[in-house]
């Protein structure tokens, strides 16, 4: 691993708190330098606000926060999870204002002048990278790599208790196909790891008893989005793609080839994956679960 990584973090932060997690998780480790943050899918202003909101709890003023694209690449897509953006929410966002320009335009801007050292990091559809990629092609010779929370093969150990579509996919699928058929160096983090990161009501009860604003923040965060989805857990996605960096060893990872299945139907979305000693995308296949929590927890909350 370089010793530092510089990256861009797109993402649908406000609707799951996974987002704000890796966020936090990003700007607090040494390792990583975040050269800005964009927000993609839905009220990409409410989401651009809440990140500057969590990025202020991080006592950190120096992350530009841009709004992208609002809506799938070809608007031809109900939004899903709409009105998540902000519910449940106790943040200042009217005092977290944003910086002026476009999420598309940065990424194109940041990458075109730092060629080979530019992560792209995506917790969320992947519309405003596949819009980066339409408006200026060198972007997929210039980026360093994409590191992707999205997509799903179910050929890991818990492949048979996988649904066949992943969220972020399924919102935008033909951005999708646009990303993986650039052929950019890519790490895929998707449904086959993250569903062995499973966090309870009660891990975020006990989270709360650091006590710091932060913790208090995301933990309520997560309450709103479980009741969201009437269960008592949820999954820690976004923040493995951030713990993939500092520490490529808490995953096991296989090259593939991926190809996006879609149609006219809201539910399409399938990431066909084909093992491919030469693919361009390493697919993670199992996570060292203890490791991964140990330093979320001693990252965030030491």
């Amino acid at each position: 691993m370089d010793l530092l990584s510089r990256i861009i973090i797109d993402t649908d932060i406000g609707t799951n708190a996974d987002d704000a997690v890796a966020v936090a998780l990003a700007v607090k480790s040494p390792e990583i330098c975040v050269e800005g943050l964009t927000t993609v899918y839905g009220k990409v202003h409410t989401r651009a606000r809440t990140a500057q909101a969590v990025l202020n709890l991080c006592g950190v003023n120096h992350v530009p926060v841009y709004p992208g694209v609002p809506l799938p690449l070809l608007r031809n897509r109900p939004l899903r999870r709409a009105g998540m953006e902000d519910k449940g929410l106790a943040l200042a966002l009217d005092e977290a204002p944003v910086t002026e320009g476009h999420a598309v335009e940065f990424i194109v801007e940041k990458v075109m002048n730092n060629p080979g050292e530019i992560t792209l990091v995506t917790i969320g559809p992947l519309t405003n990278l596949a819009a980066a990629l339409i408006l200026e092609p060198q972007v997929a010779k210039q980026v360093k790599r994409i590191v992707m929370m999205g997509g799903v093969t179910r050929l890991g150990a818990n492949g048979a208790e996988l649904e066949p579509v992943e969220h972020n996919i399924q919102c935008d699928p033909e951005a999708a196909s646009v990303v993986f058929r650039s052929g950019v160096p890519m790490l895929m983090v998707g449904l086959d790891v993250t569903r062995q990161a499973r966090f309870t009501r009660d891990d975020a009860r006990q989270m709360a008893r650091c006590g710091t604003p932060l913790a208090a923040c995301l933990v309520q965060m997560m309450h709103a989005f479980m009741d969201y989805m009437e269960r008592d857990f949820s999954y820690m996605c976004d923040p493995l793609t951030i713990a993939a960096l500092i520490d490529p060893t808490l995953i096991r990872t296989v090259a593939m080839e991926i190809e996006v299945l879609y149609d006219h139907r809201t539910s399409s979305g399938q990431t066909l994956a084909r093992p491919q000693p030469s693919g361009p995308v390493n697919v993670a296949l199992e996570l060292d679960q203890e490791r991964f929590f140990e330093l979320m927890y001693q990252r965030l909350f030491s």
